[in-house]
C-alpha cells in the first residue's frame, strides 16, 4: 500500500469511528416508525435542552446532535442514505466538503472530498424562549390529531446601513508614561449590515398523539424570539386538556356522572355511553343502585401514551333524582309492602 493510499484508509477509518449513531442518540431501534422518532426526540429534546441544564457543559452538544438525529431519521430520503452510507454518505449528498481542516486540505488537493470535523467556537447568542399553553380537546387527546399553528415570527431583512455588531469586552493596554503601562477593559465592536425585522405568517404543525397528559412540552427549535446577532430561541406549547362536557380525565383514567330516575336505581336499567372516538359503551345495571355508587368499565379509559395497547378505565358515578311531591297514603302502604324494609335511622360523622 502506497502512502497516498494508507493516509485514505487511516482518514476513512476515523471518519467511520468519529461518525455519529442518530439511532443511539434517540434512543430507537433501525426499524423504528415516524411516530416513534418523533416522541424520542421531543422527549430527549426538553431533558437536554440548554436553559434547562445551565451547568452541563455537554447539554448543548447533546442537544445539537438530538437535533441532527431527528432531522436525518423524520425525512424519509436522509434516513435512507444514511442507513446505506451513514453520515459521511449524508455530507456528501449535500454537497458539503471539507471545512479547512488538515485532512480535508490534505486529501481535497487529491480530488477527494470529506466532511470536515465539528470544532468549537465562541457562544453563539440566542433570542428568549416563548413558553404557550395550548388547550387540547378530549377527544383529539383520545385519537390523535394534527393541529395547525399560525405563528407571527419576526424575520431579520436586509435594510440599508450598517449598525453595531458582536460587541464584546476585551482588555487593551494604555501607556501611562515612559515605561508605565494599564490594562483597561474596552467594548469592541464589528460593524455588520443592517437589518430590520420584519412579521412573517408560519404554519406550524403539531401532532396529537393518543395518550398526551397535561403537562406535555412541545417544543419547536429555532421558532422563538429572535436575536439580531445570534440564533432564535425556541417556541414550547404546554399542552393543557380542554374542559369536556361529559369526560373528566385523571391519567390513563376517565370519570363521568350519571343521573337515573328512581324507577331505574330500584328495577334497572340499561343504556349507551357515547365515547370520545363515537365507539358506543353499554352501561347495564338489572340490580338496585345507591346514590354514589360507581360503575367501572374497564379498557374503556385513555389510551397509554407510552403504549398505546393499555388503556385506562372509565369510572360511573351514579346519582339519583329522587321524585318531588308527596304520596298518597295507599302509594305508601304499596311501597312499603315492594321494599319491605323497616324504618331505620342512624346518625354517624361520614366528613
Amino acid at each position: 500500500m502506497n502512502r497516498l493510499g494508507l493516509f485514505c484508509f487511516i482518514y476513512l477509518l476515523c471518519v467511520t469511528l468519529a461518525e455519529r449513531d442518530f439511532y443511539a442518540i434517540l434512543g430507537v431501534s433501525k426499524s423504528a416508525t415516524t411516530s416513534q422518532i418523533k416522541k424520542a426526540y421531543r422527549k430527549l429534546a426538553m431533558k437536554y435542552h440548554p436553559d434547562k441544564n445551565p451547568d452541563d457543559p455537554d447539554a448543548n452538544e447533546k442537544f445539537h446532535d438530538i437535533g441532527a438525529a431527528y432531522e436525518v431519521l423524520s425525512d424519509s430520503e436522509q434516513r435512507d442514505i444514511y442507513d446505506r452510507y451513514g453520515e459521511e454518505g449524508l455530507r456528501q449528498h449535500r454537497g458539503q466538503g471539507g471545512g479547512g481542516d488538515m485532512f480535508s486540505s490534505f486529501f481535497n488537493g487529491f480530488g477527494f472530498s470529506f466532511g470536515s470535523t465539528r470544532e468549537h467556537s465562541r457562544e453563539i447568542p440566542k433570542g428568549g424562549t416563548i413558553t404557550m399553553t395550548l388547550e387540547v380537546s378530549l377527544e383529539d387527546l383520545y385519537n390523535g390529531n394534527f393541529i395547525e399553528i399560525i405563528r407571527y415570527k419576526p424575520v431579520p431583512k436586509p435594510s440599508s446601513g450598517t449598525r453595531k455588531c458582536n460587541c464584546r469586552q476585551e482588555m487593551k493596554t494604555k501607556q501611562l508614561g515612559p515605561g508605565q503601562f494599564q490594562m483597561i477593559q474596552q467594548q469592541v465592536c464589528d460593524e455588520c449590515p443592517n437589518v430590520v425585522f420584519q412579521n412573517e405568517e408560519k404554519t406550524l404543525e403539531l401532532e396529537i398523539e393518543p395518550g398526551m397528559q397535561d403537562g406535555f412540552e412541545y417544543p419547536f427549535i429555532s421558532e422563538g424570539e429572535p436575536h439580531i446577532d445570534g440564533e432564535p430561541g425556541d417556541l414550547i406549547f404546554i399542552i393543557k386538556t380542554a374542559k369536556h362536557s361529559v369526560f373528566e380525565r385523571k391519567e390513563d383514567d376517565l370519570y363521568t356522572n350519571l343521573t337515573v330516575s328512581l324507577r331505574d336505581a330500584l328495577i334497572g336499567f340499561e343504556m349507551e355511553l357515547t365515547h370520545l372516538d363515537g365507539h358506543k359503551v353499554q352501561i347495564k345495571r338489572e340490580k338496585v343502585t345507591w346514590p354514589g355508587a360507581i360503575i367501572k368499565k374497564p379498557n374503556e379509559g385513555m389510551p397509554n401514551y407510552d403504549n398505546n395497547n393499555i388503556i385506562g378505565t372509565l369510572y360511573i358515578t351514579v346519582d339519583v333524582d329522587f321524585p318531588r311531591g308527596s304520596f298518597s297514603d295507599e302509594d305508601k302502604e304499596a311501597i312499603i309492602q315492594v321494599l319491605k324494609q323497616d324504618s331505620s335511622q342512624q346518625l354517624y360523622n361520614g366528613l
